[in-house]
């Protein structure tokens, strides 16, 4: 199987106030298709190695591959490129620009690409929304609709520029127990028709328990 994202030896430090190691020779990797969840107490450095996996946070002792390409120390243009191009986020808050359309939601990634037309974008852009039933939300403002259609358009706008693996910081954190299990369809469904890889981190243990593994951390560690 192919490797989406692998880690070798990650170690990070917070060096203010003390030096505190926060995660300690961190070492998974996801393969193509694989749905994988990470859980672990507050505290125990889920959220910072997904900034570090995510490529956002560069200040890490070890190596990082997207794709089998050694991405440790390249540029920060480098980086954002291969972000935007090869990874997208699903957060606990949506972050919609509430003033814009659904569809212009979802089109901002692909033009801040800048790799297709305006026309090919708007094209997709409808096409992520048609996979997540809600094209019919296409021309409403994103202010307008409810939390668990605005949590599709962020998915619809993660898919956009088909990336290789969608990563995600409790997704289903502010929704109920419906939208939740809809949310975990969906990325079930995504894994499963499209091939693509997943990586959530969650308290959720009922979304955990569906998905293809669990990375269970503690400490700093993978246990």
């Amino acid at each position: 199987m192919s490797k989406v994202l692998e880690t070798k030896n990650i170690n990070k430090y917070f060096r203010k106030p003390v030096l505190f190691h926060v995660l300690k020779d961190i070492n998974i990797s996801i393969t193509k298709g694989e749905f994988a969840s990470i859980m672990g107490k507050s505290g125990c450095g889920k959220s910072t190695l997904l900034y570090i996996l995510s490529t956002m946070d560069t200040d890490y002792e070890g190596e990082l591959f997207l794709n089998n390409e050694l991405v440790t120390n390249e540029s920060s243009d480098k980086l954002s490129y291969l972000r935007n191009k090869h990874i997208g986020f699903v957060f606990q808050f949506h972050y919609l620009l509430s003033e814009f359309s659904v569809l212009e939601n979802v089109m901002l990634p692909a033009k801040k690409l800048g790799e297709k037309t305006f026309q090919e974008i708007e094209h997709d852009a409808f096409e992520k929304l048609k996979i997540l039933e809600i094209e019919h939300l296409a021309q409403k403002k994103a202010s307008r609709i409810s939390g668990g259609e605005k949590q599709r358009v962020a998915i619809a706008r993660a898919l956009i520029n088909n990336p290789s693996i969608i990563m995600g910081d409790e997704p289903t954190g502010n929704l109920d127990s419906h939208n939740s299990e809809n949310v975990f369809n969906i990325f079930k469904r995504l894994c499963d028709e499209q091939g693509l890889s997943l990586l959530i981190v969650t308290h959720d243990e009922d979304f955990a328990k569906k998905t293809d593994r669990i990375i269970t951390m503690s400490d700093g560690m993978i246990l």
